[in-house]
């Protein structure tokens, strides 16, 4: 049966988030120290777990909420609200004991009907939750997705007021992993129902069990911050009394804020990378993040391009016609790598030889540099088609590195491929999103962050069903693999790789998408900032234990 998923193509990594801190200005007394200011590219969107899909919404919810397990350094599981973990030794029971010590934010105790009401709520089809897909795999979760069962069968049930037991229909091997992500995090039923529709909206109408609790937010305004959470369980371990936030989308405006002493970090992008990476202060940190295009095969804006795109031999030619390194290299020089393929590199390893997944499942056409052999394609595809000349629109963000991404496509496509003609569009991301997820798009550039270190997190977006593959791709070949994958009959975690490594190589052999490159962020980073944990897969902003020097 097939899953019945949805999911926003967003730029989870985002991709082109831009995360700083910014340590008060001239002010060295003991309140400066548990002051920081921290700069996002993006507004905020929500604060309700169950609807959150950006990279902002989800930093801040990472630090006002937790559920059972959090990502520790380097992606390490740690306990958080569950103080013990049992497993069944069929491993599809997981039982959950909870602090006894834990609230809200509004003074409530934190028990275990709270995380059976947000999983019920975020699983229900009348929520629409954007990442509803993720329970896939917990027990009659695809049922309820698909409208056979009342999301009440959910298999989560309290077991008295501290114990919360977990049924799976299947072994899930990232299941831990999953566990540290908002959408799996527990939910105030009081405060839900309270505001309704409206829960999520502003700073008023959220409620916290996280390390900190958010104030000034309105719902549209570019500032906010977090505050201490004087409820927290472990408030000891929060050394900061508030984070300021402020909306820079900017890097040249970041550059100056961090030059005049007034930013703490800041991205770097372009020329800024190559002028400042000898600096002390210069930092890289990769990104389990592709940024690709999609095409649309369903409806882009006329017949032709439905029939370009959906020739093998036209996807082919687009792909090839793209020099990735000169991309990342010449164009954004901000320490971003050439895509080996769809599932970024160092994301995940061969459970029995430790060799990575991007260099297993390698596909040298589907990412590499040929002019000539993309002319030839090109023109094969055209007199296949019976046409000579195309007119395709590229849709982007409107940050600086989309629209030099985008201008580097456009001038390579159109100067190499005789009759093919391109109209760029850059647009404000939250536009993009909603026009990616509704299929107005011919093609676009997207983006995907990793939700946790397996390659199953890219390879679903492409499985028919999943609004993260808005453009409408649908193989009934690579639909069974993903739901053999997703559902691992055999529960051999080997089988399972592999199978993982076909779902890859048939993206690329096909050209079903073109990876373009995997993200790196360039920073300039303050040497004040102490304990700062940042992931490449999953949660990546933890603020709880940081403080300045």
């Amino acid at each position: 049966m097939m899953l019945a998923k949805k999911k926003i193509g967003m730029l989870l990594g985002s991709l082109l988030v831009c995360t700083g801190l910014l340590a008060a200005c001239g002010n060295k007394d003991a309140q400066s120290k548990k002051t920081l200011n921290l700069a996002v590219s993006s507004d905020l969107q929500t604060m309700d777990p169950s609807h959150a899909s950006d990279t902002t919404s989800m930093q801040l919810l990472e630090n006002t909420g937790e559920g059972f397990l959090q990502l520790g350094k380097d992606s390490k599981i740690e306990k958080e609200l569950a103080t013990k973990i049992t497993t069944s030794k069929d491993g599809l029971t997981y039982t959950f004991t909870l602090r006894k010590n834990a609230k809200w934010s509004n003074g409530a105790t934190l028990t275990a009907k709270d995380f059976v009401y947000g999983w019920r709520r975020t699983i229900n089809p009348k929520t629409t939750s954007e990442y509803a897909y993720l329970y896939s795999g917990i027990k009659n979760a695809d049922a309820i997705m698909n409208g056979q069962k009342n999301y009440k069968e959910l298999g989560i049930k309290a077991i008295g007021k501290y114990k919360v037991q977990v049924a799976l229909e299947h072994r899930i091997s990232y299941f831990k992993l999953l566990m540290a992500m908002p959408v799996f995090y527990p939910q105030n039923q009081q405060a839900v129902e309270k505001y309704k529709s409206k829960y999520g909206t502003s700073a008023a109408k959220t409620i916290s069990n996280g390390p900190f609790v958010l104030k000034g937010w309105k719902g549209t305004n570019t500032s906010w911050k977090l505050v201490k959470n004087s409820k927290y369980w472990d408030k000891k371990a929060v050394h900061l009394a508030t984070i300021n936030f402020n909306v820079v989308k900017s890097p040249a405006t970041g550059l100056n804020l961090f030059q005049t002493g007034k930013l703490d970090q800041t991205q770097l992008l372009g020329s800024q990378v190559a002028n400042k990476k000898k600096s002390k202060d210069y930092v890289l940190n990769k990104s389990a993040t592709s940024i690709y295009l999609q095409f649309n095969f369903k409806n882009p804006t006329d017949s032709d391009l439905k029939a370009a795109f959906n020739n093998a031999n036209i996807r082919k030619a687009l792909s090839l016609s793209l020099d990735r390194t000169q991309l990342t290299k010449n164009v954004l020089s901000d320490g971003s790598l050439p895509a080996k393929g769809f599932v970024t590199a160092e994301l995940a390893k061969n459970p029995k030889t430790g060799q990575d997944f991007a260099k297993q499942a390698y596909v040298k056409q589907g990412v590499s540099y040929n002019s000539v052999q993309a002319k030839k394609l090109w023109t094969k595809g055209l007199k296949q088609l019976g046409i000579t000349k195309l007119k395709v629109s590229l849709l982007s963000d409107d940050d600086d590195a989309s629209k030099q991404t985008a201008e580097f496509i456009q001038s390579k496509w159109e100067s190499l491929l005789p009759g093919l003609s391109v109209d760029v569009q850059s647009i404000p991301k939250t536009v993009r999103i909603s026009r990616s997820s509704k299929g107005n798009f011919d093609i676009v550039i997207s983006g995907w962050g990793a939700d946790f270190s397996d390659p199953i997190t890219f390879l679903n977006l492409y499985q028919a069903g999943n609004s993260g593959d808005a453009g409408g791709y649908d193989s009934e070949t690579y639909n069974k693999l993903i739901d053999t994958i997703n559902n691992n009959p055999s529960n051999n975690e080997l089988v399972r790789w592999n199978n993982m490594v076909k779902a890859e190589k048939i993206l690329m052999n096909d050209q079903v998408t073109i990876p373009l490159y995997q993200r790196s962020n360039s920073f300039l980073q303050n040497k004040k900032i102490k304990n700062m944990i940042v992931n490449t897969a999953g949660p990546a902003h933890n603020y709880k234990g940081v403080y300045l020097k």
